[in-house]
């Protein structure tokens, strides 16, 4: 363990002075400690636990299962209308992938740290950051007015190669000329898909995706793989390769030789928004990443309801048909085991759909069945180091936001405090480092992550870290918190896009109703808080938007 230093008296100001320069100069690894949020109550739901009978039950008109942002997004769109007979069961984490931590006043995020500029085609999610003065003018407009402070800072990003840093991800420089040549041809055909419209007059492709053309001669691209597409079309570079493999495995958890290569395209095809007040591609972030954005759903939700008390705390096990409506059982939180009961007439399933199996009678009389239409979900990593200081960086090359090692094990660390807006750098941040443990099975990871210990996580996590500075990285980290996450996102690998069960679910209209960006095939804010917005709309008794 690092030690830290006390308060000393003027006559020992030497040998605390002597004292802190040789524990400076020991690198000692820091101890983490480990989360496994939702862990336990998934384990116990998977292997058929026995619940406590319900000790009370409470009556509203709508439930909602599970405040991640699809749940949250669809408390919000009920307020926003008026709607007031509804609770959100909060699940085992408030937040879930948009969840955030925080220590010594510093925060950080434990999933999702930004978020694209959204196009025009994501309107709600335009409505949202425009209610909570994240766009401060013009949301329908092409390119609204952003908060300034959410804009990412610049620097914004850069690549580790050959032991030097480099702007941006894409490798453009000391390259053959015909590698260089394939990156310029490949995206000119990304500037031009992100305008393209198929057969029926839809974009090719969207966000959200439910609302992307059916073009069949596009929609065939679903049946191979993104890496057989490169190679078909003639891009061999083996930067562009990793590149667009480093894509895949950051935004779908997955490699690029198991993704849809409609996937692939569409990670970049479909991000179209701009900015009045910022360059082309640039992002929305915060110290404790998408956190803020569940945090200030909360907060609207609140203020229009005027009280908190529709926030409950527990976590759903149960959901039986009743003749009134759905009946919900929910575990209270606390050491005693207890629990109670929730009686609707419309229940929102906001959770994975892996959850969402275990606590319905039996999901397959909605069309789908777990052993057939169940997506892959690729287990990730997020460690957040608390850092004293920084570590030394090269002349000329300045921290990013965003950094990332070329041919990396992980997915490279983005900085928490690059957003506080300081002349000089802050003497303390947190450095979050990423992974998706892509280079195993998911079912090989899940059981790598559940039997390692805390060392082997450890060194897992800091990979990319020790690949930029070395073993002397350790002398600036003072604490380190590994968040687990198994089941942490949907992969769209080939045949998503025409996944029956999941087609069936996106059209339930009934009592029960489901909204989670597995619907989608793949996680992101954006699909999350459409299918919560659409799940609010079915209980208002309006059709979802379908072009």
């Amino acid at each position: 363990m690092r030690r830290r230093s006390f308060l000393l008296g003027a006559g020992t100001a030497a040998v605390a002075g002597a004292a802190a320069g040789y524990w400076r100069s020991r690198i000692v690894e820091t101890t983490p400690q480990v989360h496994y949020p939702g862990m336990q109550a998934g384990h116990a739901l998977r292997d058929g636990a026995s619940w406590p009978q319900p000790a009370s039950v409470r009556r509203h008109g709508v439930a909602i299962l599970g405040a991640g942002v699809a749940g949250l997004s669809c408390a919000w769109k009920l307020a926003r209308e008026g709607h007031t007979d509804f609770i959100v069961v909060q699940g085992p984490e408030f937040g879930g992938n948009a969840a955030a931590g925080r220590r010594d006043g510093l925060d950080y995020p434990l999933g999702a740290h930004y978020l694209p500029l959204p196009s025009l085609a994501s309107s709600h999610v335009r409505e949202m950051l425009a209610d909570f003065g994240v766009i401060q003018r013009g949301a329908g407009e092409e390119r609204p007015y952003y908060d300034e402070a959410v804009l990412a800072h610049s620097p914004q990003e850069r690549l580790l190669r050959d032991g030097r840093w480099e702007d941006g991800l894409l490798p453009m420089t000391g390259l053959p000329e015909a590698d260089v040549a394939q990156h310029r041809r490949f995206l000119a055909l990304i500037e031009r898909l992100r305008g393209a419209t198929g057969s029926d007059g839809r974009k090719l492709f969207c966000i959200p995706l439910a609302l992307s053309s059916r073009d069949p001669a596009w929609r065939a691209l679903d049946a191979i793989t993104f890496k057989q597409w490169l190679q078909r079309e003639g891009y061999t570079s083996p930067a562009l390769h990793w590149y667009l493999d480093y894509c895949c495995r950051d935004d779908y958890g997955a490699r690029y030789d198991v993704v849809s290569a409609w996937a692939g395209l569409h990670y970049f095809a479909s991000r179209d928004g701009h900015a009045a007040n910022a360059a082309e591609g640039a992002v929305l972030t915060w110290p404790g990443g998408l956190s803020v954005l569940a945090a200030r759903l909360r907060d609207a939700v609140t203020r229009k309801l005027g009280h908190d008390r529709w926030l409950v705390a527990g976590a759903a096990v149960r959901v039986q048909d009743t003749p009134a409506g759905p009946l919900v059982t929910c575990l209270a939180p606390g050491p005693a085991a207890s629990a109670y009961s929730v009686q609707t007439r419309r229940t929102v399933c906001a959770m994975p759909l892996f959850v969402a199996q275990r606590i319905l009678p039996d999901i397959r009389a909605y069309g789908y069945d777990p052993a057939v239409h169940a997506s892959s979900h690729a287990p990730w990593m997020v460690s957040n180091f608390v850092m004293d200081g920084y570590p030394a960086e090269a002349p000329g090359e300045p921290l990013s936001w965003d950094n990332v090692v070329y041919g990396g094990r992980a997915l490279g660390y983005v900085v928490s405090t690059h957003q506080l807006l300081r002349v000089a750098p802050s003497p303390r941040s947190v450095f979050s480092a990423y992974h998706a443990l892509s280079g195993r099975t998911p079912r090989a990871a899940r059981e790598w992550l559940a039997s390692a210990s805390p060392e082997a996580l450890r060194d897992e996590a800091a990979a990319d870290l020790i690949a930029a500075y070395g073993k002397a990285f350790w002398r600036n980290a003072r604490a380190l918190e590994i968040t687990v996450r198994g089941h942490a996102m949907a992969s769209p690998l080939c045949g998503y896009l025409s996944n029956a069960g999941l087609a069936a679910l996106r059209e339930v209209d009934g009592p029960v109703l489901f909204a989670h960006a597995d619907l989608s095939g793949y996680s992101v804010f954006e699909e999350a808080a459409w299918w919560g917005v659409v799940a609010a709309g079915r209980v208002l008794g309006q059709a979802p938007p379908t072009a």
